[in-house]
C-alpha cells in the first residue's frame, strides 16, 4: 500500500489501533470528538458480527427468519442480528441522534440534544445470503452531522451523499477490514483476533491509477439499455472479470487493486437494486476520497437529493477515468 502522508505524524503499521488513530485531527469535528465515538460504536458492533460469521452454522445464524422486509426481500437470520447490534451500539455511544438502516422500515429516533449531532444510514450485513456459502460479506455505514439543533425526522435523513462527514465498511472474509473515509483521507484496520482490536494495516488508501477489474453480473445484459450493453463490452475488451456477487467485497478488491464495480438499472427497471443512502453514497464517498469516482451512470452519486430513505440507484464505481469512459458511452446511447 502507499505511505501514508507526511502530515500523519507517521502511524505505526500494524501497532497502531483504531482507536488511536480515531484521536487524530482528521476525525474531529469543529474540535468535537463526537464522530471518533461514532466509528468506535461501530466498529465495536463489528467485531461482534465477525464472530457470528465465524461460528456461521454452529451459531445457528444461516438461513433466514422466514420474514420478509421493507425491501421485499427475506430476512436472514444474520441481518436480524446485525441489525439489532448496531442499532444498540449506536444508541449507546450517546452521540447518535437518528438513524436509516436497510431491514428497518422507518427511521430510528434517538435524541434531539445537541450532543446528539450525528445520523447514520447503514447496511447491516451486505450479501447476508452469501454466509450460507462462506463467501465474504460486509456492512456498509455513512455517517452525516445535523445541519441545525431541530427535531429530527426522517426528512432529515434525506441528505446528499456529499455531505457525509465520513463513510466506513466492514468486509468479513479471510481476515476482517475495516476501511475508515473522511475527507481527503481513507485507512484500512484488519483486527487482530487475539486482542480483538483493530490495527492500522492499510494507511493512506488510493485507488491505483491503473485499472485491473471490472465487476459485474453479465447474465442480465440482456435487460440492459443499449449505451449500458456498448459500455461494458468496451470494458470487457480492456479489463479482466471479477465478480463475487457481494458489492462490499467487488468494491474493497476494486479499491486495493484498480477496477470498476457496475450494478446498472435495466430497461423494465431503470431505478437499479442497490440503495443509495445505505450502499450507494457510502461507497460513493470512499472511492472519491481514495481518489475514484461514483456515478449512477449519468450523474455523480453523491450529487443525487434522496427523496426516501429506501431509494434505489443504479451505480458505477471505482477508477474515477474508467467511471468517466463509462459515463460517455451510456450518453452516446445504442
Amino acid at each position: 500500500m502507499p505511505a501514508s502522508s507526511a502530515s500523519r505524524s507517521d502511524p505505526q503499521i500494524g501497532s497502531t489501533t483504531l482507536s488511536e488513530h480515531l484521536r487524530g485531527a482528521a476525525y474531529r469535528v469543529n474540535g468535537d470528538t463526537g464522530l471518533s465515538v461514532v466509528i468506535n460504536a461501530i466498529a465495536g458492533a463489528a467485531v461482534a458480527i465477525e464472530g457470528q460469521t465465524r461460528l456461521a452454522a454452529l451459531a445457528g445464524v444461516l438461513g433466514d427468519t422466514g420474514e420478509i422486509n421493507v425491501q421485499q426481500e427475506l430476512v436472514q437470520r444474520l441481518d436480524a442480528i446485525g441489525t439489532e447490534s448496531f442499532v444498540e451500539a449506536l444508541r449507546a455511544c450517546g452521540r447518535v441522534a437518528a438513524l436509516a438502516c436497510e431491514e428497518l422500515e422507518e427511521m430510528v429516533h434517538m435524541s434531539d440534544a445537541a450532543d446528539h449531532e450525528y445520523l447514520t444510514v447503514f447496511d447491516p450485513v451486505d450479501g447476508s445470503s452469501n454466509i450460507d456459502v462462506a463467501v465474504t460479506i460486509g456492512s456498509i455505514f455513512g455517517i452525516y452531522r445535523r445541519a441545525d439543533a431541530s427535531p429530527v425526522t426522517a426528512e432529515t435523513l434525506l441528505r446528499p451523499g456529499h455531505e457525509q462527514v465520513a463513510a466506513v465498511y466492514a468486509i468479513y472474509g479471510s481476515s476482517t477490514v475495516f476501511v475508515v473515509a473522511v475527507r481527503d483521507q481513507v485507512d484500512g484496520f484488519t483486527l487482530n483476533p487475539t486482542s480483538g482490536e483493530f490495527v492500522l494495516t492499510h494507511p493512506d488508501i488510493r485507488i491505483p491509477e491503473t485499472c485491473k477489474y471490472y465487476s459485474i453480473n453479465e447474465h442480465y445484459q440482456e435487460r440492459w439499455e443499449p449505451g449500458v450493453q456498448r459500455a461494458v463490452a468496451h470494458l470487457r475488451q480492456k479489463y479482466g472479470q471479477r465478480y463475487v456477487g457481494s458489492l462490499v467485497a467487488d468494491f474493497h478488491r476494486d479499491l486495493l487493486k484498480g477496477g470498476v464495480f457496475l450494478y446498472p438499472g435495466e430497461v423494465k427497471n431503470p431505478q437499479g437494486k442497490l440503495r443509495l443512502g445505505y450502499e450507494a453514497n457510502p461507497l460513493g464517498f470512499v472511492a472519491e476520497q481514495a481518489g475514484g469516482a461514483a456515478s449512477d451512470g449519468r450523474r455523480r452519486i453523491l450529487d443525487l437529493q434522496p427523496e426516501k430513505l429506501h431509494q434505489r440507484t443504479p451505480l458505477i464505481v471505482g477508477n474515477a477515468d474508467v467511471v468517466r469512459e463509462v459515463e460517455a458511452i451510456i450518453a452516446a446511447g445504442g
